[in-house]
């Protein structure tokens, strides 16, 4: 199976997480497979984040298992997940950059602190060099995050989840605080870095039109930039999950959500972003 064009990549099988008495992921299931994209929607305390965490180790199931390329990791040690982590790229909320370091280092920081990741500095400085690129901002090596904006920022923080090349990549609220243009920048390079590397994503948002960019565009690399996607479907799989209270209450595709009867659902399609 690890072979395939469509190995799974992240599946969580009846999910639970407890806090205290309190179930904030309750059986939760799903699967995603190479290549392949996850718009996770819910109101606040709804367990997105938490979600997220789960996937990193960060916070421990109890009950259900967790499957990470093919593997059951739900008892894996932190050393296991240390090493999982390496094949993992994420965004934070708000970038999560460090102030104090150049952004060069901030986007080198996984590779110097990943021992399984680590290699000649000339190769890192490549790799740096070109993560930067990616996102155009080739130009702000030498600069630190207080002198960016905080869309640029952004973009930083994409480069340097990208710069390990992982094979699956978790963006915690991309978009959160950002004026549309600006949004729509940060959505076009999620949408470069599934199709130039074929990067299997999850995207925790409150905002129905990053999913829909995801599902409607298509990075064209002759072109340099996203275009629609072909209407008949033959992009990259986008599929919806929406969280109430820990549990998953849709998981379809958009035209699906767009025809939800369930108010807490299709009050995401209709809520501007």
């Amino acid at each position: 199976m690890a072979g395939t064009q469509d190995r799974s990549i992240l599946a969580f099988d009846e999910v639970t997480v407890r806090f205290d008495d309190r179930a904030v992921l309750d059986r939760v299931s799903f699967e995603l497979h190479r290549g392949e994209s996850l718009v996770l929607l819910g109101e606040a305390g709804s367990g997105k984040t938490v979600l997220l965490k789960s996937a990193l180790g960060l916070i421990k199931a109890d009950g259900g298992r967790i499957y990470l390329f093919g593997e059951d990791v739900t008892k894996a040690t932190e050393q296991q997940w240390y090493d999982l982590r390496a094949r993992m790229g994420v965004l934070f909320q708000e970038g999560g950059l460090f102030d104090s370091l150049s952004i060069e280092d901030n986007v080198a920081y996984p590779l110097l602190n990943q021992e399984t990741l680590r290699c000649p500095e000339e190769e890192m400085a490549r790799r740096v060099e070109q993560s930067l690129e990616f996102v155009e901002l080739g130009h702000t090596l030498e600069k630190f995050p207080s002198e960016l904006s905080g869309g640029m920022r952004r973009r930083v923080g994409i480069a340097r989840a990208i710069v390990t090349e992982p094979e699956l990549l978790l963006y915690d609220s991309p978009t959160a605080g950002l004026d549309p243009i600006t949004a729509a920048t940060i959505m076009a390079l999620i949408i470069k870095g599934r199709d130039v590397r074929r990067a299997t994503t999850v995207i925790v948002t409150h905002r129905y039109q990053d999913g829909e960019m995801l599902t409607r565009y298509r990075h064209d690399a002759s072109l340099g930039h996203v275009v629609p996607a072909a209407a008949n479907g033959s992009g990259p799989r986008t599929h919806y999950v929406v969280l109430r209270e820990g549990r998953i209450v849709f998981d379809g595709s958009q035209a699906e959500m767009e025809t939800a009867a369930d108010e807490y659902v299709a009050n995401f399609v209709r809520r501007p972003g």
